[in-house]
């Protein structure tokens, strides 16, 4: 894994290795996240250029980083699973990003109340075929964490339910992995 543009291209990110099955970390991979990063560029006027970003499910960071090598004013990771807190930490420390980053330790389930301004870009990257992106999306609607006409980007391996308060804009499909792109209608 590696960042792919911007002010950390090329860095290398910290290796998942054989990881753990019980922790269902799943980078996204380099090539599915250069095209998802070439069409927010290309199709939505490139909107982690200066954007709060919200990471949910961060597992290794690499979406949020990326944002951030791309320009994001910060990032806001949501990881509860130990193994991949361990390495989104190293992979922070391997883009000197301290300054620009929080992470919440809490199932992305239960986010509860939004302390601060909403997200203008929002990642979600749920272990795939479990419908918890769909409960991690709710809490973050009803907690104020997503900004009005928020961009939110969804992977998934399977078809999507789309909370009312969302507008589907497009899907797109890079091998067993859908992307959604959603509006927030608000």
């Amino acid at each position: 894994m590696r960042i792919i543009g911007g002010a950390h291209r090329g860095r290398t990110l910290a290796s998942v290795g054989k990881g753990d099955a019980a922790a269902h970390l799943r980078p996204t991979a380099d090539r599915v996240r250069e095209s998802l990063f070439n069409v927010l560029a290309g199709g939505y006027g490139d909107p982690a250029s200066g954007a709060r970003v919200l990471d949910i499910f961060a597992g290794t960071g690499a979406l949020g980083l990326e944002a951030l090598s791309r320009g994001a004013e910060c990032v806001t990771f949501v990881e509860d699973g130990r193994k991949a807190q361990k390495i989104l930490s190293e992979n922070i420390a391997l883009c000197r990003a301290t300054a620009q980053v929080k992470v919440i330790r809490r199932d992305a389930r239960r986010l509860g109340e939004n302390p601060d301004q909403g997200y203008d870009l929002i990642f979600l990257d749920p272990p795939y075929g479990k419908a918890l992106g769909e409960a991690a999306l709710s809490a973050a609607l009803s907690g104020g964490w997503i900004a009005p006409e928020a961009l939110i980007v969804w992977e998934e391996s399977a078809a999507l339910e789309v909370p009312a308060a969302l507008r589907l804009i497009e899907a797109r499909t890079y091998g067993d992995t859908k992307i959604s792109f959603l509006e927030n209608k608000t």
